[in-house]
């Protein structure tokens, strides 16, 4: 008999597993990875729409149960790689790290909990993160004192121009608002800052204290009562004067490419990216123009991409959305610049600049199956090409 028909180290068949691995979920085997693996794993690919052959749900019960697992053996170390990969712009999303930080905030562990709490802000950095977070928190733990003084502390600690910024751009998102969490945190804070909880919490303010809230309260009134070119007027002044954001503005004021072109040059960078086909399709983005050339500057500041924390995903989305013609969801349409489809390729490269090596020996394994030409999260690239992306 020839025993080596049936097992040998140094040739075997794919339906059979090689020494140390285990089932997958394609019918097939691999390697396990640690839980240690699975949560870094999670925290820059997260779990939403889940996988070729895990439905999101299954996957997301999956990773939980991991991050548990190390929370359980060393909490404060899950913390630190959360805070890690969040602060180091590792993840295309930032939704993955305020799950697993809130899941950190309801261990069992004191310790644990206090660090959660501490490393919020740096998690957290925007008012739609601390929103995330709060809902996320609630799956995990009640309200208690640490919680509320570490929500508190997030408004106490903002700077005053920056605190007024969040109030009028980040209203609210997943069911809750700042007034919400004032309530439940009641910050402290100087007389400017307690000039903000007020008017969150709908109690009038001098417009003399906040020149950027006045001029938001100013646009809503003038948009819903005054002639249309006064409104886009007054409110292209304030756009120039206090940087109002795009977010502070009436729906009807972002149908004028006046309004567009005047926040253009002030625009963040993550909110420009966002909003180059609204842009095109207003026709304020064309050849050769100004606002074009603002744009190009732009996707090639590189400090300005590393402050922003830009995913290179982010951008090769951007860019396959935008060369496309149409956004994914909606019925918007435009005709592409061409040196903007080429800024946005340049600046997917540039873009890996901005993330923090790892110093690790990493092994580059890319799936070449049919089912890779499949969409990658309902994007006009295929999952072929996001692997790509990844392994650059």
């Amino acid at each position: 008999m020839n025993y080596g028909k049936h097992f040998s180290t140094r040739r075997t068949p794919q339906s059979q597993a090689l020494l140390g691995q285990v089932p997958n979920s394609a019918g097939g085997h691999a390697f396990q990875i640690d839980k240690w693996q699975g949560l870094q794993r999670f925290l820059v690919l997260g779990s939403m729409g889940g996988s070729y052959y895990v439905e999101e749900k299954d996957l997301t019960i999956e990773n939980a149960q991991s991050i548990q697992e190390c929370i359980k053996e060393d909490g404060v170390r899950v913390v630190r790689e959360i805070v890690e990969v969040s602060s180091e712009g590792r993840a295309a999303k930032n939704d993955p790290a305020l799950f697993a930080l809130a899941m950190c905030a309801g261990a069992a562990d004191v310790t644990v909990r206090q660090a959660a709490i501490e490393a919020l802000p740096k998690v957290a950095r925007i008012g739609t993160h601390l929103f995330h977070f709060a809902e996320y928190v609630e799956n995990f733990r009640g309200w208690g004192r640490s919680l509320r003084r570490g929500v508190g502390d997030w408004y106490k600690n903002q700077h005053i121009d920056n605190l007024a910024y969040q109030a009028v751009k980040y209203k609210q998102r997943d069911g809750w608002s700042h007034r919400d969490l004032l309530r439940l945190s009641h910050p402290k804070g100087n007389a400017e800052q307690k000039a903000v909880y007020d008017w969150i919490c709908g109690r009038e303010v001098p417009s003399t204290a906040l020149p950027l809230v006045a001029a938001h309260a100013d646009a809503v009134h003038l948009a819903a009562e005054t002639d249309a070119k006064v409104a886009t007027r007054l409110a292209i002044d304030a756009i120039r004067e206090v940087n109002l954001p795009r977010e502070a503005l009436p729906t009807e004021l972002l149908e004028n490419p006046e309004v567009w072109t005047a926040m253009l040059p002030r625009m963040p960078l993550t909110a420009m990216i966002r909003n180059l086909g609204k842009m095109s399709s207003l026709g304020i983005l064309k050849p050769m123009s100004d606002e074009s050339e603002i744009v190009v500057k732009k996707l090639a500041d590189l400090p300005a991409m590393q402050k922003a924390r830009v995913h290179p995903m982010a951008i090769l989305l951007a860019l396959a959305t935008y060369r496309s013609g149409h956004g994914v969801r909606g019925n918007l349409k435009w005709t592409a610049d061409e040196t903007i489809v080429g800024a946005l390729d340049r600046a997917f490269y540039l873009s890996f600049k901005a993330v923090v090596p790892t110093d690790k020996r990493i092994l580059l394994a890319l799936d070449v199956s049919g089912s890779m030409t499949y969409p990658l999260m309902n994007s006009p690239l295929s999952c072929r090409e996001g692997t790509a992306a990844l392994a650059l």
